[in-house]
């Protein structure tokens, strides 16, 4: 080789690699599919961030988030999880409820999922194994479902002259029949009748209310998708009607609801940001198996108690895990 040539074959090897390692890598994004509203989710949205945070990854630094809201529309969610999986630059999906996590499902067997349920993922699918998801899709499983029978021990603690205990279904919930009887054993264990008021459209929770305020003394609201979306319509319908109700998650009292038993949401949201972040990082979803959301948190909103006329026994406000006032 001649002297100029070497000269100008050792400039490219000597200046390429400078040029590839100067290059940015690109930033990762997480599709974010969710059946609620953002305004409605804003505190649970923080919750996940956090997880991601503590898993390494900081929005708008380096991990974009792309949302997509239902607004209380499930018949949406396919095609906004469609929208998602159509992208090219998604690395992992992260849904919120059955309803979401299904639609995901049903849409890529390709891109990482993690899912928050609040049914038995085998049972609903989601999920070949526990632990060995065995796909694409793994996540967070909340213990919700079998605590709704302390919603109800609870609200007869509370208001012990309602001999009738109303309770809010959405028949399209997988969870129905297992829920009714379950409640149905509670109901009998307290010595209470119990008042079921099928609900599946957001139309229909004025006359459940109405209902429900006819027979019964107080009102049990299970965690549910459907519930949970309409959530400051049934608590605006719960002050109209003076109806003392227990409901499934902290987001409900702190946003006026008298009491509520169940599983921490924003530890739910939490872990899913850790798994997403984990995955980003290589993990497979297929050996991460699906966690169990154990936090259950029990709020008393003494504010309105107040506003109902109930005077909140000490025992029970000893129990509380938060007392608003």
């Amino acid at each position: 080789m001649r002297r100029r040539e070497f000269i100008a074959a050792l400039s490219v090897a000597t200046t390429w690699p400078l040029a590839t390692w100067g290059e940015q890598p690109a930033v990762p994004v997480i599709g974010f599919l969710h059946g609620g509203s953002s305004a409605q989710y804003a505190d649970l949205v923080t919750a996940f961030r956090q997880g991601l945070k503590e898993a390494g990854y900081a929005e708008g630094q380096n991990v974009v988030i792309e949302y997509r809201w239902a607004d209380g529309h499930f018949e949406r969610l396919p095609g906004l999880a469609a929208d998602l999986v159509r992208r090219p630059d998604v690395a992992a999906i992260a849904t919120w409820a059955d309803p979401a996590a299904v639609a995901a499902k049903a849409a890529t067997a390709r891109i990482p999922t993690v899912f928050m349920s609040g049914t038995d993922p085998v049972k609903l699918g989601l999920v070949s194994n526990l632990n060995k998801p065995g796909a694409n899709i793994t996540g967070v499983a909340l213990l919700s479902s079998s605590l709704v029978p302390k919603q109800l021990q609870l609200l007869v603690e509370l208001v012990p002259t309602a001999a009738t205990i109303g309770l809010l279904i959405n028949p399209n919930n997988a969870n129905t029949e297992i829920r009714l009887e379950e409640m149905q054993e509670a109901a009998r264990a307290v010595a209470r009748e119990l008042f079921v008021v099928t609900v599946s459209g957001a139309d229909e929770l004025e006359l459940a209310f109405v209902r429900t305020r006819q027979r019964a003394g107080a009102l049990v609201v299970p965690p549910d998708p459907f519930f949970t979306s309409q959530r400051d319509k049934v608590i605006a319908l719960a002050a109209r009607h003076a109806l003392p109700v227990a409901y499934p998650f902290r987001e409900y009292a702190i946003s006026g609801g008298l009491m509520s038993y169940g599983t921490s949401l924003s530890d739910a949201y939490r872990l899913v940001g850790i798994y997403c972040g984990r995955i980003l990082k290589g993990d497979k979803p297929a050996d991460l198996p699906v966690q169990q959301s154990t936090k259950v948190e029990f709020i008393i909103n003494l504010k309105t108690a107040k506003a109902l006329g109930i005077s909140i026994p000490l025992p029970l406000v000893g129990r509380a895990d938060e007392v608003i006032e």
